[in-house]
């Protein structure tokens, strides 16, 4: 079949690239997305990218993973204030009033997109089911149940961001709320933690990179993120019950300081009967969402 053109639509860039269906993928062109200048400007950006990405190929579809929560047509029905006035837009109409002829326009949630590259091609190919969870400027989560999606009866099935866990107790949340995941283990969360901790002010690559020379204020905030996200994963793997986890995320690059703190929590959260789950490094890198996007547009195909 014809070619389809991934985007990963995020708040800072937005990447495209030409994806056949075996899964090569073609060179990838980015963009800084102008979020801030409302929903006709990012989806113009969307549009160009995806023409040039085509370069006059002929395309089965456009597959798009976006920050925010998608409904099952398209639009967006709830998201943070990085995209000015995000919200209630139908991303698919816009795209399609835009690239008329380019196929049938697909669009997801960004970590859904991610799941699904890393089930295509990635750490989770083979698995029938999977939580992903990402850990960078928030925590997000997908959730893939009997080889789909499963997006919820509210499109937000996976938002383990916003979980409660101890340790996050008094800690607000970027949705308002005090005490969920995202306050204790984000990176803009370590970093405010080792401020109120030492009066330093730096960004989570730097406190990782103190945590690593020794500095104890550092390990200490680092520990704590790491072991509020095994909690949390523990849960969510006795109630679900998945063949495995893959995190990515910028977070998740930050070595054994962090992986190990999260992986010994976890599995001591865990009952005997899921001691042997399998909690892997998303293996894609910048590609899994792109890979994602273009695999939701072919898996429609698919099932046609």
């Amino acid at each position: 079949m014809n070619p389809v053109v991934g985007v990963d639509l995020g708040g800072t860039k937005t990447a495209v690239a030409l994806v056949r269906s075996d899964g090569s993928i073609g060179p990838r062109l980015e963009s800084p997305t102008p979020a801030g200048s409302g929903p006709d400007a990012v989806l113009d950006l969307v549009s160009e990218l995806v023409l040039a990405a085509a370069d006059g190929a002929p395309l089965a579809g456009v597959g798009v993973g976006t920050a925010g929560i998608v409904n099952g047509a398209g639009q967006i029905i709830s998201a943070t204030d990085t995209f000015a006035g995000w919200v209630g837009t139908d991303v698919v109409a816009g795209l399609q009033r835009r690239i008329a002829g380019s196929g049938e326009v697909v669009v997801i949630n960004d970590v859904d997109a991610h799941l699904l590259g890393e089930a295509w091609l990635g750490a989770a190919r083979g698995w029938t089911s999977a939580l992903m969870v990402a850990v960078g400027t928030g925590v997000g989560g997908a959730i893939m149940m009997d080889g789909r999606l499963w997006r919820g009866r509210r499109f937000a099935a996976g938002e383990i961001g916003h979980v409660p866990v101890p340790g996050a107790e008094g800690l607000r949340c970027p949705c308002g709320r005090d005490g969920h995941l995202e306050a204790l283990s984000a990176g803009p969360a370590l970093e405010r933690a080792y401020c109120a901790a030492t009066g330093t002010k730096i960004d989570a690559r730097q406190v990782f990179a103190r945590a690593g020379a020794g500095d104890q204020a550092a390990a200490t905030v680092v520990r704590a993120g790491a072991e509020g996200l095994g909690r949390a994963i523990a849960g969510l793997v006795t109630a679900l019950d998945p063949d495995g986890v893959v995190i990515g995320g910028g977070v998740a690059d930050s070595g054994p300081l962090w992986w190990q703190p999260l992986q010994d929590t976890c599995r001591a959260e865990l009952v005997s009967a899921f001691s042997a789950v399998p909690i892997l490094p998303a293996r894609l890198g910048v590609d899994a969402p792109i890979l994602g996007a273009a695999r939701s547009v072919l898996e429609r195909s698919d099932r046609r």
